[in-house]
């Protein structure tokens, strides 16, 4: 299965006077990233939700590594850096499509969570078909 990069051109309010974009927008760019990633294999994040599984985040970071501006596109690229039953690391790489220059990179934490049971859930066990995806794309 070949996944796309997520592709995101940067609002105007989401810059500062420099039409610099704000160091956080990075991190909500990962997530919608994450979403269409879940999209792209085939189970969307609210079919997660809807089945009472939450891909709980426990940690998040970004190296910044050069500034995007106003009008670039940017093209982030999803990888699957660690899965095991109970958690999954994703890493985040963020390029600017035209030259080729890297943005940003960065990683997320989530482990899975059992909204009914209140507690940690193996995605093994609780929704099989997605960890199979999963783990197909190491």
């Amino acid at each position: 299965m070949e996944i796309k990069p997520y592709l995101r051109r940067p609002h105007f309010y989401e810059t500062d006077g420099m039409n610099i974009v704000w160091h956080g927008n990075y991190i909500a760019w990962m997530e919608e990233a994450r979403t269409d990633f879940m999209d792209q294999i085939g189970f969307p994040y609210a079919r997660a939700v809807d089945a009472g599984i939450d891909f709980a985040l426990t940690d998040v970071s970004c190296k910044y590594r050069s500034m995007t501006r106003f009008g670039e596109e940017v093209a982030i690229t999803l990888t699957i850096n660690h899965l095991s039953p109970a958690k999954l690391e994703l890493g985040y790489r963020m390029v600017e499509t035209t030259t080729g220059e890297l943005k940003a990179e960065g990683t997320s934490g989530h482990f899975f969570y059992d909204r009914a049971k209140g507690r940690p859930v193996a995605l093994k066990r609780a929704l099989p078909e997605v960890y199979g995806i999963l783990q197909s794309l190491l």
